[in-house]
């Protein structure tokens, strides 16, 4: 017998451990010191959210980047998503490991849509600004600007899941007959 589409009991465990590395993700995106942007050879200049440094081998002139209005509202606005992030793992939890929710679920998605949109936005301002601000060269965007990007991708995808979801409740309770694709008769 061959069983067609998701198993939706095993959503309720799967859901909230993407959630968990989206959180995870965020916050090696949001803490990283080791840049999101680095010059061509990797040993002149770096900046991360929160600095930006200069020079060479152990002797790198930092300064802040939370001077510069556009830094201030890229670092707000990422660790606001990454606030709504965890608060959308928090609601996924009691929605669906203990019993379905449905009705949270809803909520879990709308958070999770705002949480992108925030981090869509930060994610595009960083760039932007910063090469208006550096305009010599070339820079590289590193792992840790990346892993930003990883997190949002991955609450876009919690985000359709979560407003899916719903309309399988009984599903993932169990309660559903089965459905097969081919039954030998």
């Amino acid at each position: 017998m061959f069983r067609c589409g998701i198993a939706y009991p095993r959503c309720r465990w799967i859901a909230p451990l993407i959630l968990l590395f989206a959180i995870i993700f965020d916050i090696i995106a949001v803490a990283a010191t080791s840049g999101w942007v680095e010059d061509e050879d990797a040993q002149s200049h770096y900046a991360s959210m929160w600095k930006n440094c200069r020079g060479r081998n152990k002797h790198w002139d930092c300064s802040s980047l939370m001077e510069l209005s556009w830094a201030q509202a890229v670092a707000a606005l990422m660790i606001l998503g990454l606030v709504l992030l965890i608060v959308a793992f928090i609601i996924s939890c009691v929605a669906l490991c203990r019993t379905v929710n449905s009705s949270l679920l809803y909520v879990v998605g709308g958070l999770l849509l705002i949480a992108v949109i925030l981090q869509v936005i930060a994610l595009i301002i960083y760039p932007v600004k910063f090469n208006e601000l550096i305009f010599e060269g070339h820079y590289d965007y590193t792992w840790a600007y990346g892993f930003g990007w990883g997190a949002t991708a991955l609450m876009i995808g919690c985000v359709v899941l979560f407003c899916c979801l719903p309309r399988y409740e009984d599903e993932m309770l169990g309660l559903a007959k089965p459905k097969y694709i081919y039954s030998s008769a």
